[in-house]
């Protein structure tokens, strides 16, 4: 589709699924037919955050995904690393001439086998800025299968700078949207329940406000913290308002 066209359907979207959809028709058309899209908001000197809370987008298949992010391998991944330290688009030629000078570490090397072993030889990666040390997000563009490195860079040096821009509005839109991993779904009572906690209400004014009893309140603050693995109601109600749950436009009730 054409800038406009894609700058449209990227500001219509209502939902990840749709503007993912859409963002990954773009980029196959420049010829990245695999995109993995990354952000957290909980990254320290020292880790990166439990993988569960990352924004984790992909069309990358499973058997390559599991051992990328649940087994850790992301961790060693090149790419990742300099996402990590920078900002901005490289081409994957710095893997090359990193070898080249045997600046590679040993499992470094072996996640570039495993890449390989699924076709993943090729690409850029967009490292996007931001304002907080604890959020960090980027993006993979992955070259079809059989495309050289060189006829990637060929691609960017006519059309990076667009493809840079698309990813840049995308990566912001996401931001805009709720978003959920399996793990942290919260119900809609959950949600609610947080909400007003939010807000300021005490046990006994939302329990009136959501037509339960006291008890049943506790209830549910108890299970939403335990789903977003935190200690307390007020970590749980941060933890929610960073994955945009709150105020969520939503169908009938249950």
């Amino acid at each position: 589709m054409s800038l406009r066209s894609y700058l449209d359907a990227v500001a219509q979207s209502t939902s990840l699924d749709a503007l993912w959809s859409a963002h990954l028709e773009q980029m196959a058309g420049y010829g990245f037919d695999r995109l993995i899209y990354g952000f957290t908001k909980y990254r320290t000197p020292t880790s990166f955050g439990d993988p569960d809370d990352f924004v984790m987008l992909t069309n990358v298949p499973r058997a390559y995904m599991e051992p990328f992010v649940q087994e850790g391998l992301f961790r060693e991944a090149p790419m990742v690393r300099w996402a990590l330290e920078n900002e901005g688009a490289c081409s994957w030629t710095v893997l090359r001439e990193k070898a080249l000078r045997a600046e590679l570490s040993v499992k470094a090397q072996e996640v570039l086998a495993f890449n390989r072993s699924f076709g993943i030889t090729a690409g850029y990666t967009i490292s996007f800025r931001t304002t907080s040390q604890r959020a960090k997000g980027a993006i993979g563009l992955i070259a079809a299968p059989g495309t050289s490195q060189e006829e990637v860079d060929r691609i960017w040096a006519a059309h990076g700078t667009d493809i840079q821009l698309m990813n840049e509005i995308a990566h912001l839109k996401i931001l805009s949207l709720p978003h959920h991993s399996p793990a942290r779904n919260l119900t809609r009572r959950q949600r609610e329940a947080l909400q007003w906690v939010g807000d300021g209400k005490t046990t006994q004014d939302i329990a009136l406000l959501m037509g339960l009893t006291p008890a049943t309140v506790e209830k549910h603050l108890r299970l939403a913290r335990e789903v977003l693995a935190v200690q307390t109601t007020a970590q749980a109600v941060l933890k929610a308002a960073f994955a945009n749950q709150f105020f969520m436009v939503e169908g009938p009730r249950d």
